[in-house]
């Protein structure tokens, strides 16, 4: 998959995949998330997507079902634990409660970072036609 990164004015800096745009701003401006909050918001997000389809494949309702994610920062900034509540309403079946939790650990975002990919960057001249 290729993305396509961009600089369109001021602190701007915006994806383009498939047929969609994620912006991102860095304050003062902050007329979108930055970059990093992206890249966290990705984590819990992911998770919520199996959480979603484990229920969906059961029949479970979603209503008033969220996950809270809080990001505990070392003192250089980098995260250094992040967790993940998977809140339910109480009418929520107690039995499907590991699963839950089973289902969003399979998050690709997850076993990601658990296995992180080798980064090589390069910087090449444009070719003018």
């Amino acid at each position: 998959m290729e993305m396509i990164i961009d600089f369109p004015g001021g602190s701007r800096v915006d994806a383009h995949f498939r047929d969609h745009t994620i912006a991102t701003d860095q304050p003062p401006a902050d007329s979108a998330p930055m970059p990093f909050e992206v890249f966290l918001a990705s984590i819990g997000t992911c998770a919520g997507i199996y959480v979603l389809g484990f229920c969906k494949q059961r029949n479970l309702p979603t209503e008033g079902m969220r996950i809270v994610q809080r990001n505990h920062a070392a003192a250089n900034g980098m995260m250094e634990k992040i967790d993940l509540e998977i809140q339910v309403p109480p009418t929520f079946p107690a039995q499907y409660y590991d699963a839950l939790v089973r289902s969003a650990e399979l998050c690709k975002v997850k076993k990601t970072l658990e296995h992180p990919p080798r980064f090589e960057v390069t910087a090449t001249k444009i070719e003018m036609a």
